[in-house]
């Protein structure tokens, strides 16, 4: 039976999470909830936001605390992110997980589907680092965690608007590490391989890319929601206190 880490310096910490409603941002919030901090998540989807924060409100030290938003609306986000500081406190880390990876052709990509594309994908992230800055300098430091993806690595087709913006997202994450360095705040890319949500097993996992997965991957074990939550949780522990700028790949050995 194996035995995960606890992380005294997340207890009682003010955590926001971005998609924390399904999939990889679901384990994020358990995983955060569990270990004591004071999480507060923003999704789209309503009832499973609601269901997740009523469920772990009747064991977490802390009922993590959720807002509905489209993060793509700046405005939105920020009211958000101000409605959650309002009930569990100002926030030292920041885990910019929400993404869209659906698949698109080139020759049928609209400026419209582009720029929705990029407004979750790449612009969220740097306007909710932007809305918790001011939370990290008061409290003379933080973590934020962006999130990237091996598939432009993988030179994956299928949908350029979402590997083009995570390929963007490494580059936000070194220049972010510059510019909010001086004030004690971390910032890194973690870097998800083919992750088993449930989402991916409806609609993309195939017999055929299982294949694929276990032929790529050194390790051939699923890779599953719980594995990246681990490395968020030390990427946002005082444990990591000089890791920034820098690219953390939790892939099966893959990319």
């Amino acid at each position: 039976m194996s035995s995960y880490a606890l992380y005294p310096s997340l207890q009682d910490r003010g955590v926001l999470i971005t998609g924390g409603a399904t999939g990889i941002g679901q384990a994020l919030v358990e995983a955060f909830a569990a270990q004591g901090a004071r999480v507060g998540f923003i999704d789209l989807a309503a009832d499973e936001g609601q269901a997740l924060a009523e469920r772990l409100a009747r064991t977490a030290r802390h009922a993590p605390q959720f807002v509905v938003a489209d993060l793509s609306d700046v405005d939105a986000l920020r009211a958000a992110v101000a409605t959650l500081r309002s009930r569990t406190g100002p926030f030292t880390v920041l885990l910019n997980n929400a993404a869209n990876d659906k698949r698109h052709a080139v020759t049928d990509t609209t400026s419209d589907f582009w720029d929705a594309s990029v407004g979750v994908n790449l612009k969220h992230p740097f306007f909710t680092a932007q809305a918790v800055l001011p939370d990290m300098q008061a409290a003379g430091g933080g973590s934020i965690v962006n999130f990237g993806s091996i598939s432009w690595m993988l030179k994956q087709g299928g949908m350029p608007a979402y590997t083009a913006s995570k390929a963007a997202i490494q580059g936000l994450t070194r220049c972010l590490a510059r510019d909010f360095g001086p004030f004690n705040v971390r910032v890194n890319t973690l870097v998800p391989g083919w992750v088993m949500t449930e989402k991916q097993l409806k609609l993309w996992v195939t017999e055929e890319t299982k294949q694929e997965i276990a032929k790529g991957q050194c390790i051939s074990t699923p890779l599953m929601p719980e594995h990246i939550a681990r490395m968020a949780l030390f990427l946002a522990a005082d444990d990591s206190a000089m890791c920034t700028a820098q690219d953390f790949v939790v892939d099966g050995g893959w990319a």
